[in-house]
């Protein structure tokens, strides 16, 4: 059985470090973007399982980036 990928998003580095850390601890394959046009190009390269989605971003929304 693979492992579930999960996307963390979020503007905050350390809110990335400690999602990213406790997920892979616990046995999923996390990668991680720092803004909303990360993640859709991430996404658009590796899609995820699931992708847990900061909404108050600059640049694009959460709910933009979502809606893309």
């Amino acid at each position: 059985m693979s492992q579930s990928k999960i996307l963390v998003v979020d503007d905050e580095a350390e809110n990335r470090q400690v999602l990213t850390r406790w997920l892979t601890e616990n046995g999923y394959s996390v990668s991680a973007a720092a803004s909303g046009e990360e993640a859709l190009n991430a996404t658009r390269q590796k899609p995820a399982d699931l992708i847990l989605l900061d909404i108050m971003m600059p640049g694009m929304l959460g709910y933009d980036a979502a809606r893309a």
